[in-house]
């Protein structure tokens, strides 16, 4: 047995030495086969991919874990009927159609400071919710919005979404009612379920994860 003693150190010394090796050369990928994710932001590429320092913490604007309600209330997994809510990974691939396919615009609905404080998802508009919504915007702006911006049209009085774009909204994560106020406020207009997506953890779970934000406009 003293004589097996050593030897077996010595393997698991050589074992240990691997996995440390490996476990420092490790990426922190976005998922098992996906290193990082290119996007297009206002014309120009831009890498999203998560913070390899496996160190980092998360920013102390998303630290809190008891804002009031209201108005920071938890919001629903649903927004309604064929509104899809959806994750980082469907976030993702929505970004990498922006610029290349016109039918898909992202939106952060933030307002205030938020944006500049915290940075905006790459590929995606910065739209304060107030914009889309009549208790603070004109009439004739929100329909220039929904013309020129989501590509809706009008017909007399009547809104057509045929060809209208597909549009996903976030804004602070599961304790905001920012862009569920706005995609509550298209679907009243008749916007068409299926084209408005919801990505409920927003900026929040955006940076938990580590993720990539610019600095907006």
């Amino acid at each position: 047995m003293s004589r097996i003693r050593p030897l077996t150190l010595a393997i698991l010394m050589v074992a240990w030495g691997a996995c440390q090796a490996l476990a420092d050369g490790k990426s922190v990928n976005i998922t098992h086969g996906v290193e990082a994710v290119e996007v297009s932001h206002q014309g120009k590429p831009v890498r999203i991919e998560r913070n390899p320092d496996t160190e980092n913490m998360l920013d102390p604007d998303y630290s809190l874990t008891s804002r009031p309600c209201p108005p920071f209330c938890i919001q629903p997994v649903s927004l309604g009927p064929g509104v899809e809510t959806i994750g980082e990974l469907e976030m993702l691939d929505y970004l990498k159609r922006v610029g290349r396919d016109a039918s898909v615009l992202v939106i952060d609905s933030r307002d205030g400071d938020w944006p500049r404080r915290s940075g905006i998802i790459p590929g995606a508009v910065l739209m304060p919710w107030q914009e889309l919504h009549p208790a603070h915007a004109e009439t004739e702006k929100i329909a220039e919005i929904l013309v020129l911006r989501f590509g809706a049209t009008r017909q007399g009085g009547l809104w057509n979404f045929e060809n209208a774009r597909t549009l996903v909204f976030y804004c602070n994560g599961p304790w905001c009612g920012q862009s569920p106020t706005n995609i509550k406020q298209l679907l009243a207009l008749g916007y068409p379920a299926h084209k408005l997506k919801w990505y409920r953890g927003g900026m929040q779970d955006w940076k938990m994860l580590g993720l990539t934000t610019v600095a907006p406009n």
